[in-house]
């Protein structure tokens, strides 16, 4: 995993987690790099210090752990919550104002769509990644 700086060209600063440089490019090349606050698709790389590891390899069963824990979290969504799809948005405000029925759901949906939910109070988070197959991993 690599973690970037970002910032669109309305000057909103933020992070983005991709599993390799190549990922990244791609993405973006697609359009599906997006502002979390204003869903802008003009986003940019930022100067920022490499992380830089010490000489002794890090215990890895602390990121093995969070991972499975993230893998469980989102195995558990899928099987017990509905999937609305591109729908996530509209379901969500409808769940919130009492015009459809109460239940987890999970689904797609833009930045600037989870901007407007979260200004107007509906609970929303994202769901885990799904896990990469071990010929992904880089």
């Amino acid at each position: 995993m690599i973690k970037y700086a970002l910032a669109c060209a309305a000057g909103h600063p933020f992070e983005g987690w991709f599993g390799s440089s190549k990922d990244y490019d791609d993405q973006s090349a697609r359009g599906l790099v997006e502002c979390p606050v204003c869903g802008s698709h003009q986003v940019t790389k930022q100067i920022m210090a490499p992380s830089v590891l010490g000489t002794r390899d890090p215990d890895p069963a602390p990121h093995r752990q969070f991972a499975e824990a993230m893998n469980r979290l989102r195995s558990h969504v899928e099987a017990t919550f509905d999937d609305v799809g591109e729908d996530f948005a509209a379901e969500a405000r409808a769940i919130h104002e009492g015009k459809a029925e109460e239940r987890g759901i999970y689904g797609q949906a833009t930045g600037q769509d989870v901007v407007e939910l979260i200004k107007d109070g509906v609970p929303v988070a994202p769901l885990p990644p799904k896990p990469r197959a071990k010929g992904e991993i880089n």
